[in-house]
């Protein structure tokens, strides 16, 4: 399966290509000009913070250790409410040490692409948060930090993750930077902030960086993060604004012969929003649009999610928007999480796209539209997915787990001359936009037979699984351990000492050694390592993959396999421990007891 992160999608627009960031983040044209018709005055208004600040000793590594424990990869999260088993880490104090600390590094930033001066220049910063309940007293402390760091603060209210990022795009808010408060699909007790600049998201070295300025503030300071402050940031309308910008994106490309206000005007929709931030898509986008979305779920913010988890790979989530498809004749269905950075949808047959098959259908609609155009993914995506791209004239480059490095890769290929379109793992709002486009041209093209005929040839994988060990270390030697590890895997395979098994690469795109390392004159940083190994025997010749990576946050080591044969994904992780994780001895420093465990059932 895809991963569940982020993706680009890349939109014409009056002759120009548009990269629109289909679930996290991308890169925008930078003469991109809208004509807005605005329902809101923005009002930019100093905060105060009514935060009491006590400065103390350093009490040490572990005071530390707990502010940079919150970085999740490109993201920060933690638990925000008390729950079984896990203590409340993103608190009030730690969440405005690392506002502030985000701010302290945006006015940096900017001040060195200036030439190390800002000329007083205010420097804006908007914040959104999906539904949860700690989000109130969250953003008080988000507000706090920004303040603190010198930042003017915006109040966007209920947002989507695109929509903070398009909110440093899209005049007149044209913000600095923005921060989405939230935790995507995981359980209503955690939070977190994903942050964006009018660049896009931020790399998991830049939150690290940003985290380890916050952990010396925590350690130095005894905070208390007031419920409310002062003055109150002005709230901000932003959300119109982003709902007309999606309705005019439609409009203009569907470009509908007898209704061009209205180019949904006969189709049903059905959109489960999860109880998150999605619904506005529903009767702020579809409905104006003239869909029908009669029959729709979860429309409604619940911080307490009381229907099901907001994540399109829920298969609760799935199977009602599935019901509400067919039970109502729909022409689509739409699963959000609860951010609006990822999505799945339901053909009128009420087949699930999600995973790759979601990838195959984005490709096989951008490949109409560019033909012989690179689509980056990362590197769990199946040997049949690769197929269905070259036979359509594509081509895919295989990449880094993370949102941020598919996008960085397909910024890099294009900057360096190799047409690249889509970069994508999962989705949001753009690529559901997408999507729609492409089946109201198909019925104007006279065809019925609905977005998922795009994609009845793609072969799906036999078997699929993913394998978690646990690093035997302390927490602080973890990230350590595993890179260890997975080194050793991959001089194992270089050296034949696993008989069939062969580092994976795309070969043509530089990129090399497994999917990981660019060979080019400006190689990425690496931020967690990983190697992609393809697997062959002689009854089945190339049957299957084996993807180990080192956990960007959690000490663990992640283990992805697919295989073509039936019982093939045992067969591999029988062979991988026998042959690596015992006779290596790897097994001393990584718990291998679901491998095991899953290799003799």
């Amino acid at each position: 399966m895809a991963s569940a992160s982020t993706s680009s999608l890349s939109l014409q627009s009056n002759g120009r290509k548009i990269s629109f960031p289909v679930f996290k983040t991308t890169t925008l044209h930078k003469n991109l000009k809208f004509s807005l018709s605005l329902r809101s005055k923005v009002v930019i208004k100093s905060l105060k913070s009514s935060s009491t600040t006590k400065f103390n000793e350093v009490v040490g590594d572990e005071e530390m250790d707990k502010i940079r424990r919150l970085q999740n990869g490109s993201d920060v999260r933690g638990v925000a409410l008390e729950e079984k088993g896990r203590t409340v880490d993103l608190t009030p104090p730690a969440v405005e040490a690392i506002a502030e600390s985000f701010g302290e590094w945006l006015i940096d930033r900017l001040a060195k692409e200036r030439g190390g001066e800002l000329a007083g220049e205010e420097v804006r910063v908007s914040l959104g948060k999906d539904p949860r309940i700690s989000g109130a007293s969250l953003s008080v402390a988000v507000f706090a930090g920004l303040v603190g760091a010198g930042c003017v603060a915006f109040d966007m209210g209920l947002a989507t993750t695109p929509a903070c990022f398009v909110s440093t795009l899209l005049p007149p808010f044209a913000y600095h930077a923005s921060i989405m408060m939230t935790a995507s699909h995981l359980p209503y007790t955690r939070n977190g902030l994903k942050f964006f600049t009018r660049r896009g998201g931020l790399t998991s070295l830049e939150v690290e960086e940003i985290c380890n300025r916050a952990a010396r503030k925590f350690a130095n300071r005894l905070a208390k993060v007031s419920t409310t402050l002062r003055t109150p940031p002005e709230r901000v309308d932003f959300m119109s604004s982003y709902a007309k910008h999606l309705r005019d994106i439609i409009k203009e490309r569907v470009n509908h012969p007898l209704h061009y206000e209205t180019p949904l005007k006969g189709f049903q929709i059905i959109v489960n929003a999860g109880n998150g931030s999605g619904g506005f898509f529903t009767w702020d986008v579809l409905d104006k649009l003239g869909a029908d979305t009669f029959g729709s779920l979860h429309l409604n913010p619940d911080g307490m999610f009381p229907n099901h988890i907001p994540n399109p790979e829920d298969k609760t989530a799935m199977s009602l928007t599935r019901s509400a498809v067919l039970s109502n004749s729909a022409d689509l269905g739409i699963v959000f999480d609860t951010d609006v950075d990822r999505s799945g949808v339901v053909d009128k047959y009420g087949n699930p796209i999600n995973g790759d098959k979601l990838i195959a259908l984005m490709s096989a609609i951008v490949l109409r539209e560019q033909p012989g155009t690179t689509i980056v993914t990362d590197a769990r995506t199946s040997m049949a997915l690769t197929r269905f791209i070259t036979e359509r004239g594509g081509r895919h480059c295989l990449y880094r787990v993370g949102y941020r490095n598919v996008i960085d890769k397909g910024v890099q290929l294009d900057r360096d001359g190799v047409e690249t379109h889509l970069m994508m793992e999962t989705s949001g709002a753009y690529m559901v936009v997408k999507i729609i486009i492409e089946m109201v041209r198909m019925k104007l093209e006279g065809s019925d037979e609905g977005i998922g005929s795009l994609i009845k040839d793609l072969e799906e994988p036999l078997e699929s699984v993913e394998l978690r060990m646990n690093v035997l270390s302390e927490p602080r030697e973890a990230k350590a351990k595993a890179i260890e590890a997975i080194e050793e895997f991959r001089n194992y395979i270089e050296e034949g000492r696993l008989p069939g098994w062969e580092l994976d690469f795309c070969g043509e795109c530089w990129v090399s050694e497994g999917c990981l390392v660019d060979s080019n004159d400006a190689p990425a940083a690496v931020d967690a390592h990983m190697y992609r190994a393809k697997v062959s025997d002689e009854e089945h010749g190339q049957h299957g993959w084996v993807h180990i990576r080192q956990s960007i946050h959690n000490p663990n080591i992640a283990v992805n396999m697919q295989s073509t044969v039936r019982g093939g994904c045992k067969s591999m992780t029988r062979f991988l421990t026998d042959r690596f994780l015992i006779a290596s001895g790897a097994d001393r420093v990584l718990d291998i007891t679901h491998i095991k465990k899953y290799a003799k059932n």
